[in-house]
């Protein structure tokens, strides 16, 4: 419209014939698009959507056509969408969850100029985690070893702990059972449900401390001497993570700390600063050799993260030795026969935490 009127408004006080002049000219330029020379658009195109069959979710498209100078490939992705250029016909995406996806793909003659086809394909995703981002795979061992006699496990049935076993410990440990560490201990960070108890860390403030989290102990109400002792567990991951699968002797309350002695069933140091890692378990003991303190202790690192699955984490404990195991392959051994060693030889009870920081 601007090029018919902007003339006739330009020269309305001319005469009449350079007005209708001026007038047809600007109609004419509006009417006549058709092209002299009518682009020819590719022909035969298709497409071939294939998905992997080792890497979940990745899918291959593969287009063919007639006269075509390149390609585009839209991949249409709840969380996603992607579009692709591609000379070749080739492209590939990755989807992460399970659905019915379409995937269009354009043969070009200029980027305006295209002939297009469609396909869908479903992708079926094996879930990894739950909805709280629970592992829902890993490593399992039997309720029965040869040898041994099961004496007692905690399934963890039910929608609360089971008090009759368990205690929560309450606070941040600065009367002595801490090191200096950054949570607060609260029983609200602790639940049980579908079989699974869950230690939830937040960071929360609470009285002075940044971030809350639980600590559960079986103290005067579960110990033992020597054994077997196996815990399937999926660990949080991130610097300052410091989950941990412990037992400590009966008498710390009387002979203190070392002198009681202590057996980390499972550590983890997490992060990615020297020395910290979410992919390594380590196994030690801590004991008082003749008024002086010692330890021990091993580790065995994975290929993957210790949250991404569920391990087993075991100790095999007899007169003479306590050996660590992750997934039953041992890795550690400490040999206890020394006179030194004889709180090795006691009543020990369970503790399970997730600290944050700390020394």
């Amino acid at each position: 419209m601007t090029t018919k009127s902007t003339p006739f408004l330009l020269y309305k006080n001319m005469k009449f014939k350079i007005l209708i002049l001026f007038t047809f000219l600007g109609l004419f330029g509006c009417t006549d698009d058709t092209p002299d020379n009518p682009v020819a658009l590719p022909t035969n195109l298709s497409l071939t959507l294939t998905q992997s069959d080792t890497k979940p979710g990745l899918v291959t498209a593969k287009a063919t056509a007639d006269g075509e100078n390149f390609f585009t490939f839209i991949f249409d992705d709840e969380d996603n969408s992607e579009s692709i250029e591609s000379n070749t016909g080739d492209a590939t995406h990755t989807y992460t969850k399970s659905g019915l996806y379409t995937v269009i793909v354009r043969a070009h003659v200029l980027a305006a100029n295209y002939t297009e086809v469609s396909d869908t394909i479903r992708i079926d995703i094996e879930q990894t985690t739950t909805d709280d981002g629970r592992p829902t795979q890993g490593y399992t061992t039997p309720l029965s070893h040869n040898n041994y006699t099961l004496v007692w496990n905690d399934e963890f049935n039910g929608t609360s702990l089971d008090e009759s076993v368990w205690n929560y410990e309450i606070g941040t440990g600065s009367s002595g059972w801490g090191n200096n560490e950054l949570q607060y201990y609260r029983r609200e960070n602790t639940k049980v449900n579908d079989g699974f108890l869950s230690i939830e860390v937040k960071r929360q403030g609470f009285g002075s401390s940044q971030y809350t989290s639980s600590r559960l102990t079986t103290q005067r109400k579960r110990s033992y001497k020597h054994g077997r002792v196996d815990i399937r567990a999926a660990m949080p991951e991130g610097q300052g993570m410091w989950p941990a699968l412990w037992m400590l002797g009966d008498n710390i309350s009387t002979v203190g700390w070392p002198s009681c002695g202590e057996i980390d069933i499972m550590e983890m140091v997490g992060g990615t600063a020297s020395g910290k890692s979410d992919k390594t378990t380590h196994g030690t003991a801590h004991w008082d050799a003749n008024g002086q303190y010692a330890s021990y202790g091993d580790n065995r690192a994975l290929a993957t993260k210790l949250s991404e699955e569920f391990h087993v984490y075991t100790v095999i404990w007899n007169e003479n030795n306590i050996q660590w195991y992750i997934d039953d392959i041992k890795y550690n051994t400490l040999t206890t026969t020394s006179s030194q060693m004889s709180e090795f030889h006691e009543n020990f009870f369970f503790i399970m935490n997730v600290a944050v920081g700390g020394n």
